[in-house]
Order: C-alpha cells, then sequence, then structure tokens
C-alpha cells in the first residue's frame, strides 16, 4: 500500500509497470536494456480513489489517459531502471494528490462603485471624441 494521502492509499496490484527500451542517445546501453517504465493505473475501476478524485484525475491526466480510463505515465530520464519506476510512481502519486485537493468554488463578486465611474466616465469621453468627428450639417 501507497499513502498518498491521509485518505487515499493505493495498492501496489492496481499498478501495472512494463519496461521497454529508451528512445534517445545512449551507445551501446540503449540498445540492449529495457530501462525505460510505462506505469498503468486504472482510475476507472479503482476502488482506491473516491468518485469525485477519480473524475478530476481522468480530467487532470489529459493525453495520458486511454480511452478505456487508464492513465499511462512513461519514464525514460534516467539510465537504472529503479531510479524510471521511482519517477514515474512519483508522477502518478502527485497527479493524484493534485486531483485530490476540491477546487475552490469562485464566490462572485460585484465590480466597485468607482470602477463604473470609471467606465461611464470613459464611454463619455470616447462618445464626445466620435461626435466630434461627425460631419455638420450645412446650412444654407
Amino acid at each position: 500500500m501507497h499513502r498518498i494521502t491521509d485518505t487515499i492509499s493505493i495498492d501496489d496490484a492496481e499498478l501495472s509497470e512494463t519496461f521497454v527500451r529508451s528512445s534517445g542517445p545512449g551507445g551501446q546501453n540503449v540498445n540492449k536494456v529495457s530501462s525505460a517504465v510505462q506505469l498503468r493505473f486504472d482510475v476507472r475501476h479503482s476502488p482506491s480513489l473516491p468518485n469525485d478524485v477519480a473524475l478530476r484525475l481522468m480530467r487532470l491526466a489529459g493525453k495520458r489517459l486511454t480511452k478505456d480510463g487508464v492513465i499511462v505515465i512513461i519514464a525514460q530520464s534516467h539510465r537504472a531502471q529503479e531510479r524510471n519506476r521511482a519517477d514515474a510512481r512519483e508522477r502518478l502519486y502527485e497527479l493524484i494528490r493534485e486531483a485530490a485537493t476540491p477546487p475552490v468554488p469562485r464566490r462572485p463578486t460585484r465590480p466597485t462603485r468607482a470602477s463604473k465611474e470609471r467606465r461611464i466616465e470613459s464611454k463619455k469621453r470616447r462618445a464626445t471624441t466620435k461626435g466630434l468627428r461627425r460631419a455638420k450639417p450645412q446650412q444654407d
């Protein structure tokens, strides 16, 4: 069990890891060692996550979320497989922590009296400027 917040813990069985070869430079090592990690976590069917956290997590995941509701995190920045595993897990846990904090509800505010007066004054100034540009009717 991995404790993410005070109320959320995730079991190791819910995480699935596959090891693949990293892309990019690395010489002979990159061609023979599968050090990159693909971490998969099924958000839709996870019993550990409350429903509202799961919904926020799916929204936060963006392109890392598959159509089946599985988050896929790829870590390949380190040469060592263990460091990539730790990196992938920490990135997932950070995403879950972010989803676990509920959004602060917006409190509607009103414009101040001074801001209303400034707005009206600028409208009057603009109207006056435009009025001066109009051609006056000619009288004979």
